[in-house]
């Protein structure tokens, strides 16, 4: 279960993803920024703290070449119970979130969203392959190729170092 996904995709920017609304969005749109994608539920323990710090990462950082994906997620003990609709909402009311808030996907199993089957078999977890829980993130390079995964504990803020280190040039004018 566990095992290696055969994926033929090489970046992300070959995926199509549904934004809240169910509208295509072609990854390839943010090719040549840095990208951190994360599985979020408004329901859950980690939602305070993770919302608040993507969003003060994002309003650090936007203007600098990167972006934060965000894609709502059921499968955790149904904490994200509502609508696509409802989670956009939900981050960019409460939390100030400007970034995408896409379509609910799965993360995990058969019916698992194509971009998250990529981005688990380019970084598996410490226990294999699977989600565990909400709020995984995946920082992805410009080029599209995922260089770390992140487990759901640790704190946006906590790879603020990684963030500015794939960011390279484009820091030179910041702090």
């Amino acid at each position: 279960m566990g095992g290696a996904l055969s994926v033929p995709q090489k970046s992300i920017h070959e995926f199509t993803v549904k934004d809240f609304k169910g509208k295509d969005v072609d990854l390839s749109t943010y090719r040549g920024k840095l990208l951190l994608v994360v599985n979020v539920a408004s329901k859950c323990g980690l939602t305070h703290a993770n919302y608040t710090q993507l969003t003060e990462l994002y309003s650090r950082y936007k203007d600098k070449g990167f972006e934060i994906l965000a894609f709502p997620c059921n499968q955790f003990l149904k904490q994200e119970p509502g609508t696509s609709e409802e989670a956009q909402q939900f981050a960019c009311t409460r939390f100030k979130a400007e970034y995408p808030i896409f379509q609910k996907v799965r993360v995990n199993g058969p019916d698992a969203a194509p971009v998250y089957k990529f981005l688990k078999a380019s970084k598996g977890g410490f226990f294999g392959s699977r989600i565990k829980w909400n709020f995984t993130k995946f920082l992805v390079d410009r080029e599209g190729h995922v260089i770390a995964r992140y487990s759901p504990t640790t704190e946006p803020l906590t790879i603020e170092a990684d963030i500015k280190k794939a960011l390279g040039d484009n820091m030179k004018e910041s702090n």
